[in-house]
């Protein structure tokens, strides 16, 4: 790989909007959303059911027109067919005919594509389908369907990978390899721009995230970054009242079962350590809480009005 590949950017959404009807009855699936995805990384694009996520993606894709903001590709306009022929994408599971095996629903796309036949059975075994790969379509289950899936979106060994739920379906060894194949994607200089509701995969494969809500980014940031903005120190000390008076300025949450929750972290436990114990606190266990992506999804996407 061409040492400064990973800073070719291959997918920028520019302030990209998309309003659905007119006047009062208009709605407004996206709003204003700024990004970009570089060569050689995984990019996780997350939000909750209706935060526009599909809506982007196929803006992205080209198949349909945004209201506003722009698509570029490989730095060309999205309507670019030299462009969009370096993006492969599973959306909605793709589209194959029932009675055709996985096999030959591969080589019709590949005909279709101008594509060697041999990449065909490439990528079958990629996706670990080769032993299915004669049987029909139409008996196929929810993850062999998604591995068919992939292995379309992998058939024009493409630059850019977009995929949406790509592990849906799967069970818990299929996950994993579909875990490592993506991040083997990246690891060979392709750009992944993944879509999940699996958010300890995700959390796992991602070197940058974005989160969406109601149709707005909200946040974007590196995975260890993202991670890192709202750690936990869990806390088991007596008496109780006094420190929680110590701890005020840090948000302390109490349970029932003694130990108190507060904003910080590992760095900073020692220091609160010596306020307790020179308030005449008695400290006997302080922990980091491990942070987890699902988490700070929810806090960032929670309604507070719900």
């Amino acid at each position: 790989m061409h040492s400064d590949r990973n800073e070719i950017v291959a997918l920028e959404l520019r302030d990209l909007s998309k309003t659905y009807g007119r006047g009062a009855k208009a709605k407004r699936a996206v709003s204003d959303v700024t990004l970009s995805v570089r060569c050689g990384e995984v990019y996780g694009f997350l939000g909750p059911n209706g935060a526009g996520k599909s809506t982007t993606i196929r803006m992205a894709l080209g198949l349909i027109r945004p209201t506003s903001g722009q698509v570029r590709l490989f730095g060309s306009e999205v309507t670019d067919r030299d462009a969009l022929g370096r993006v492969g994408s599973l959306v909605d599971g793709g589209t194959f005919y029932p009675f055709l095996s996985g096999r030959d629903n591969l080589r019709v796309l590949a005909r279709t594509r101008g594509i060697d036949g041999w990449r065909t059975e490439e990528v079958l075994e990629r996706v670990d389908l080769t032993r299915d790969a004669k049987r029909k379509f139409k008996g196929y289950s929810t993850g062999m369907k998604q591995r068919l899936g992939v292995a379309a979106a992998l058939l024009d060994d493409p630059d850019l990978v977009i995929l949406d739920e790509p592990a849906n379906g799967l069970d818990a060894a299929g996950i994993q390899d579909m875990r490592k194949l993506i991040r083997a994607l990246a690891d060979e200089g392709k750009a992944v721009f993944l879509c999940s509701h699996l958010l300890h995969e995700v959390q796992q494969v991602c070197d940058r995230l974005a989160i969406v809500s109601k149709g707005r980014l909200i946040r974007e940031a590196g995975t260890a970054e993202l991670l890192g903005t709202s750690l936990r120190l869990t806390i088991e000390a007596r008496p109780m009242d006094a420190a929680l008076k110590v701890l005020e300025t840090r948000r302390p949450i109490a349970a029932p079962s003694g130990h108190i929750a507060v904003e910080g972290t590992s760095e900073e436990a020692p220091a609160i350590v010596r306020e307790l114990v020179a308030a005449g606190v008695d400290v006997f266990r302080i922990a980091a809480e491990e942070q987890n992506l699902e988490k700070v999804f929810l806090e960032m996407t929670s309604d507070p009005n719900d």
